[in-house]
């Protein structure tokens, strides 16, 4: 058989798993096409968007082109996260460990993927799933569960344990050689090290499935947070924006103030001075510190003493502080917050 002719479609993510599972089929003189989804919640763009100085570039990259990269194959990257948002609010499957809805995620990249893959001609699917890898959406019910829900049971193929599996469309049709493919299972990264050193693929992120914010338990916090406080209909991908960067503090269940923990924070949350009210301690060194909602005059007391915390003012008896917003301006000379203070409004 040409195979050269058989088109697979995968979704190459960036990290180790992907990258393999486009190798493996490559290897096979498979025409191979990736998609790499944006869904807004990846590290790596939270850290692109702060732009720290002295940065490793390495932390900077983006992955999924990196690894069309080392495996030789295109990948077109889409941006789908304002529909992904929608998903992320009302998960059918619920939520893992943290606010990672990962059985619908994956159902969601999936319906994407097949959508692509119908319109350039491909023949099937493929991602960098390993059986029985991570205990939401790896064991073998969610897999199944997972290709019956996108309409692609027996063309979704799993490269780096299709051996362990059932065989699929693509392997019964001779698409694919399924005595070249993996039987790779479970957590244990030496068999995908041993493949990696195989292609030659020596740089990839660590550890693996890192990027995703919503297994982050501090961005998690943040999240679960917004969501108790905000209608789902009312989140959108601008209110994000907050929860990647600065301390969180919840004054009330209207009020929240977000404080910058160094210089780069304070410039990347001076594109937002005019979202609201702003505090800066005067006469000292200040963090910027935005507010959400629309606090009373104890409430921006109380704004201006958390600021006053976080500032070099901190040991002073009395610290001014000015609170803006849209020529708006107050002047509070407070007693800085104390630390048990600041850490039960913490997020």
């Amino acid at each position: 058989m040409d195979r050269s002719k058989i088109i697979a479609v995968g979704l190459i993510s960036g990290g180790l798993d992907s990258t393999l599972a486009a190798c493996l089929l490559k290897e096979q003189g498979l025409q191979v096409l990736g998609l790499n989804f944006s869904t807004g919640f990846c590290k790596t763009d939270a850290r692109r968007a702060l732009n720290r100085p002295g940065e490793d570039p390495r932390r900077l990259r983006h992955e999924g082109l990196r690894a069309g990269a080392d495996a030789e194959i295109a990948v077109e990257v889409v941006d789908i996260a304002r529909d992904y948002l929608q998903m992320v609010l009302h998960p059918k499957h619920g939520y893992g460990k943290v606010m990672n809805p990962c059985i619908d995620c994956r159902i969601f990249m999936l319906q994407r993927a097949k959508t692509y893959m119908e319109e350039v001609g491909g023949h099937f699917l493929f991602t960098g799933e390993v059986l029985g890898q991570r205990p939401m959406s790896q064991h073998s019910r969610a897999l199944e569960l997972i290709a019956k829900e996108v309409g692609l049971e027996g063309m979704l193929l799993r490269p780096l344990s299709a051996r362990a599996m059932e065989p699929t469309i693509p392997e019964k049709k001779g698409w694919v050689d399924r005595s070249l493919l993996g039987d790779i299972t479970g957590r244990s990264r030496k068999s995908q090290i041993q493949l990696a050193e195989r292609f030659g693929v020596v740089e990839y992120p660590q550890p693996s499935g890192g990027c995703c914010m919503l297994t982050d338990q501090n961005f998690g916090r943040r999240f679960a947070d917004l969501l108790d406080h905000t209608e789902p209909e009312n989140v959108n991908i601008e209110d994000l924006v907050f929860l990647k960067v600065g301390r969180h503090l919840r004054l009330s269940s209207e009020v929240k103030v977000v404080v910058a923990r160094d210089e780069v924070e304070c410039n990347f949350l001076e594109r937002y001075r005019n979202s609201g009210w702003a505090a800066e301690a005067l006469d000292c060194s200040s963090p910027l510190a935005l507010v959400e909602g629309e606090p009373d005059e104890k409430q921006k007391s109380l704004i201006a003493a958390v600021t006053a915390r976080y500032s070099s003012g901190r040991n002073r008896q009395q610290v001014r502080v000015r609170l803006s917003r849209q020529g708006q301006e107050e002047v509070f000379e407070v007693a800085p917050a104390s630390e048990a203070e600041c850490r039960r409004m913490l997020i």
